[in-house]
């Protein structure tokens, strides 16, 4: 060592010992956090791509909790809707016991109305006071609001929507196919049944709702046979209108393919000239069909026809007057009036406003990943339809209360009531199911496999860190002797000046 000024070895020493106690430094990090990334110089891309799995992480975090939730919500909505479903099944039970006129006092009758009226203020409460959090369940608030109702719409119901921030939509309904009753026409030739003697005309009428056997005797005149067959309509399941040709219409009370109208020679008795004439296909009041002559034995069969056609441009699965669609982003059912659901026309039914239940059970917010729910209000004057009148009508001083209202009315609502509760209560156990259940099974993966993603990533591996621990020990302790050994080389330089 002649030089002394510039100390190269002890330079080297100082800068390797320098970087062997970065190494270390950085080890002693890793090991003591547990991450092999702890800023973005470790690694930029890997902390890129860690705070990425991190945020989803909590996204999905939190979409479980909020799946989780709304679980709990579905829990306390079906224990409402339970409780109400065992109160109409006690209600259909005093309206049947109060049928029975002749073995029931009125002083029974009176004691089933007040438990009737009980029951009806109960669902009205129930309906109420079902809250989850403070927010009301069943009484209309998590139902979807629709505005512009065509005329043409006799009742709707939205089960699901999905709709912008804001914004609202129009459902547009085309009818294709019209609905149908079935009907015959019995064309007499004349204004009264005229038999031979006192022989009877005999016919067999039957429908969705039974059959029954009608006789008619000599110079029994239309409007009679008519009033005869109406006294049977909810028992067989048609009606009877006399026609302007002095015959009589029949048809079925209700739309669809499921209901039918058959007529059934049982005894001719001499009446001649008469024929049975069913509808054409495509109008129920068009009699274009081929014309049967009424003869001994002869079986003629008319059946209806269920609506066809497309909500939103969806084909839509039709059923007597309702059409129904059901997708992702729109699931509801429209039933149309008579008038409306034989006229073949596109039409706006209604327009969604907003409203309906909202749940985000996905880590991404966007349209495509919320669910809604729409769940109707179950009070007493919304459980029914317009058609046959609501529970709310069962009320005392009501036109179907049980002391001296129409008790066969009655007994439909309530059917009708029990009916609607049951689909709603299947529909929101298929949403905790099938929606809720299954979204928080999956969620569940994807946080593991996220959870999984970001430790490869930014995790340290202590084996690995461990090996680097006892190397930078070592290398730090060499370079620390070596660094003294370079400092003390040029002292050498004072034996030459000693010599």
């Amino acid at each position: 060592m002649s030089r002394i000024n510039t100390n190269v070895p002890s330079q080297i020493a100082r800068r390797n010992l320098s970087e062997n106690n970065k190494g270390l430094n950085t080890t002693l990090e890793r090991l003591s956090t547990g991450l092999r990334i702890n800023r973005g110089k470790d690694d930029p891309a890997g902390l890129i791509a860690s705070e990425n799995l991190r945020a989803e992480k909590s996204a999905l975090t939190a979409a479980i909790a909020n799946a989780e939730r709304a679980d709990q919500f579905s829990n306390i909505a079906e224990g409402g809707l339970s409780e109400i479903s065992s109160l109409l099944t006690e209600l259909r039970g005093l309206v049947t016991a109060s049928a029975s006129t002749s073995s029931t006092s009125a002083e029974e009758k009176s004691a089933n109305q007040l438990q009737i009226d009980s029951i009806l203020q109960t669902i009205d409460r129930l309906s109420e006071a079902t809250n989850f959090q403070g927010i009301k369940l069943l009484n209309g608030n998590q139902d979807f609001t629709a505005g512009n109702i065509d005329a043409g719409v006799s009742d709707y119901r939205i089960n699901a929507a999905k709709l912008n921030f804001g914004a609202s939509q129009s459902v547009t309904t085309t009818v294709t196919t019209s609905a149908q009753r079935a009907t015959l026409q019995l064309d007499l030739n004349r204004a009264t049944i005229s038999t031979t003697g006192n022989a009877l005309f005999t016919i067999e009428l039957a429908g969705a709702g039974g059959s029954r056997e009608f006789s008619f005797g000599n110079g029994t005149t239309v409007a009679q046979a008519v009033s005869a067959i109406n006294a049977f309509k909810d028992v067989i399941g048609l009606s009877a209108t006399a026609n302007s040709n002095s015959g009589i219409n029949l048809k079925s009370t209700d739309f669809g393919s499921d209901q039918f109208v058959s007529f059934r020679v049982v005894n001719l008795a001499g009446v001649s000239g008469a024929n049975i004439i069913p509808a054409a296909d495509t109008n129920e009041n068009s009699y274009t069909g081929t014309a049967v002559a009424v003869a001994a034995s002869a079986l003629v069969r008319d059946d209806g026809q269920d609506i066809a056609g497309s909500v939103n441009g969806l084909v839509a699965t039709g059923r007597g007057r309702t059409l129904k669609v059901a997708t992702d982003f729109l699931d509801t059912e429209i039933t149309l009036t008579a008038t409306k659901a034989q006229d073949a026309d596109t039409f706006t039914a209604f327009n969604i406003t907003g409203g309906g239940a909202s749940f985000q059970l996905d880590s991404k917010i966007n349209l495509g990943t919320k669910t809604t729910l729409g769940i109707q209000n179950v009070a007493a004057r919304k459980l029914g339809n317009s058609t046959l009148g609501f529970l709310s009508d069962l009320a005392t001083g009501k036109d179907k209360n049980v002391v001296n209202g129409d008790l066969g009315a009655a007994a439909k609502i309530v059917e009708e009531a029990i009916k609607q509760l049951s689909g709603l209560r299947g529909r929101l156990g298929a949403f905790q199911k099938n929606v809720v259940g299954s979204t928080i099974r999956n969620l569940g993966i994807s946080l593991e496999n996220s959870a999984a993603a970001e430790s490869v990533i930014r995790d340290a591996d202590f084996a690995s860190e461990t090996a680097n621990l006892t190397r930078g020990q070592i290398l730090t302790q060499a370079g620390g002797q070596s660094l003294g050994l370079a400092n003390s080389a040029p002292q050498a330089a004072l034996a030459l000046l000693r010599s």
